[in-house]
């Protein structure tokens, strides 16, 4: 597809593309367009393609008027009756509740809470007709999830039990706690997309991360982070530290990069500054014709022989 009149190519939840993809946006075009991409959980990805000059950052921290900083915090599984009262508490101030499972069903393999057995419980703390359940998960028939949703929506129902499928396009301003099983087993920017499913009013929300006590140090720096803050940019930074940048020219949005170089994380202010210079050195000289810049000149013509050699290079 050609865009003979492209001005501005505006791309949202940007992480979904890479680099060469976005390119296509504007292959063939008399000039370039100006690109505005956005999205509302950084990934690792995103973060290192900033790094990488591909991505000039602008970030919005400020909450709309009249909305509240979510409070998060970590519980174990021996706190589950505390957190049941509390919920309780909350739907008495006709407050509405998110309660999110890593899986559907029983997994043999993993010690994770599941959907289901969630459910029962859940449903002999919080009996018909005192209170109303809504279920939603992957598995479910379009029209089916349509339906819970709307009823959760419209404030039929006291509380969504659900898998990830409610992580985005939900919007229940009433909803006031979300209650996150399992939060070990989410990454930083689920768990952070999943906590934005409340707050959306002009009360005070919560999130709630339930946990075994059996955790990882990955685990355990994932969950303090969320519980420290509800920074978005901070948390990518974190999220790349632990699990890497992914592939730059392609579409896998972590993962290790073996630069023979530099490192992301650590070198993040030289490679900053090398992008500057470097745009300085092109900007007096496009071609690297001059004779001062021969060293690159060659350098350039040397590593360019290899393929896919920018997923290596810093």
């Amino acid at each position: 597809m050609k865009f003979k009149n492209l001005g501005l190519a505006i791309i949202d939840e940007q992480h979904r593309f890479g680099v060469a993809q976005r390119s296509k946006l504007w292959h063939k075009n008399i000039s370039p367009p100006h690109v505005l991409v956005m999205t509302a959980t950084p990934i690792p990805r995103t973060l290192a393609m900033s790094v990488y000059g591909d991505l000039d950052i602008s970030v919005i921290d400020e909450l709309p008027a009249g909305r509240k900083p979510i409070k998060t915090v970590h519980r174990y599984d021996n706190n589950r009756l505390k957190v049941f009262r509390f919920i309780k508490d909350e739907i008495t101030k006709n407050r509405q509740v998110y309660v999110v499972y890593p899986f559907i069903q029983e997994s043999e393999k993993m010690d994770y809470k599941d959907l289901m057995d969630g459910y029962e419980s859940i449903s002999r703390e919080f009996p018909m007709p005192d209170y109303q359940i809504s279920i939603v998960h992957g598995k479910m028939k379009p029209a089916d999830k349509d339906y819970e949703m709307q009823r959760f929506a419209k404030g039929e129902t006291n509380i969504l039990v659900a898998t990830t499928v409610i992580e985005v396009g939900v919007n229940v301003p009433n909803a006031s706690v979300m209650v996150i099983e399992s939060a070990e087993r989410f990454g930083l920017s689920q768990l952070h997309q999943l906590r934005g499913r409340v707050g959306r009013g002009a009360e005070q929300s919560y999130c709630i991360l339930m946990t075994s006590h059996k955790l990882s140090e990955n685990s355990k720096t994932r969950l303090q982070t969320m519980v420290r803050t509800n920074d978005g940019f901070e948390i990518a930074e974190v999220d790349l530290k632990l699990r890497g940048p992914g592939d730059v020219m392609g579409t896998q949005q972590s993962g290790v990069l073996n630069l023979r170089i530099a490192d992301i994380v650590k070198d993040k202010d030289i490679l900053q500054q090398a992008r500057y210079y470097a745009k300085q050195v092109l900007k007096l000289d496009p071609s690297i014709a001059l004779p001062e810049n021969n060293a690159i000149r060659n350098t350039y013509r040397q590593i360019s022989k290899y393929r896919n050699i920018w997923n290596y290079i810093s």
